[in-house]
């Protein structure tokens, strides 16, 4: 807006100095721009559906893994399938968490003993440490004849896979998308505007300023859509809803091993994604 009114007071007093522009000069930087914004909006919708097919497949990995301690573990293991069960609910929060770079264990105490919390809790990377406990816990398990060899095998590959999500993810988050792309992006646009401005000097004030607000706001909302989307663990509302979907993981696992009181599903509040 400011720059489609300056340059007409620019034109109105200066006219005379400025050389006409034909109105393929600016058709071309359009076209150019369109190009590079399509380029970006798609690497962005990317970086946001990869890290939404990550966390389907934390999902489809957790149930998995649930229903495989119960089948493979001897009668009796219970209480320690619920006991591991609740720690991997707790990750999927944790990683969450630690993703949007929130506080990892924050109200994780009704999943967790207090020694895990305390275990966990000398580890910089909070996630990977309940991974362990897990591991190790399943481990004991084997080695008090629990469950046969075979069967740790087959649960350790889920583990594995819970692992390879998360280091995606993080890949995803540790990955930024370069910052002299939008400084450039957004010079062009102005370059852009202003050639447009000038080849169409001839052109009503009335007419010229709302034509180029239009044109040039919907180059620079698209670019900020794709700003928003190249950021998926970003703790905004465009972000991949992985508390929401961590709750999903929750009432799941809360049904699989029968508990009493089962959470309820997060509700979604306009577009806000939790």
């Amino acid at each position: 807006m400011a720059i489609s009114v300056t340059f007409h007071f620019v034109k109105v007093y200066y006219g005379s100095i400025i050389p006409e522009l034909s109105i393929s000069i600016p058709a071309f930087l359009g076209t150019a721009i369109s190009v590079i914004l399509s380029f970006k909006l798609n690497q962005s919708y990317d970086r946001w559906w990869e890290a939404r097919k990550i966390w389907g497949g934390i999902v489809n990995d957790s149930r998995t893994f649930v229903i495989q301690m119960q089948m493979f573990l001897s009668k009796g293991n219970e209480s320690s399938i619920k006991r591991i069960a609740k720690r991997q609910i707790a990750w999927c929060y944790c990683l969450g968490q630690s993703l949007r770079g929130l506080d990892p264990l924050a109200n994780l105490e009704k999943f967790l003993s207090e020694k895990d919390v305390k275990d966990i809790s000398v580890h910089s990377n909070k996630p990977l440490a309940i991974l362990q406990i897990n591991s190790l816990d399943l481990a004991d398990l084997k080695s008090n004849g629990q469950m046969e060899l075979f069967s740790l095998v087959q649960i350790n590959q889920t583990l594995v896979n819970f692992s390879n999500a998360m280091g995606m993810a993080e890949r995803i988050k540790n990955t930024i998308f370069p910052t002299t792309y939008r400084v450039f992006l957004h010079m062009f646009i102005y370059v852009f505007v202003i050639t447009l401005s000038i080849s169409l000097a001839e052109m009503r004030p009335f007419f010229e300023i709302p034509l180029l607000l239009v044109i040039s706001c919907s180059f620079f909302l698209l670019e900020k859509s794709a700003t928003h989307l190249q950021d998926p663990f970003s703790n905004k509302p465009t972000d991949t809803p992985v508390t929401a979907i961590a709750r999903t993981i929750e009432i799941n696992i809360q049904s699989l091993i029968k508990e009493e009181n089962i959470s309820k599903p997060i509700v979604v509040d306009g577009y806000f994604q939790m």
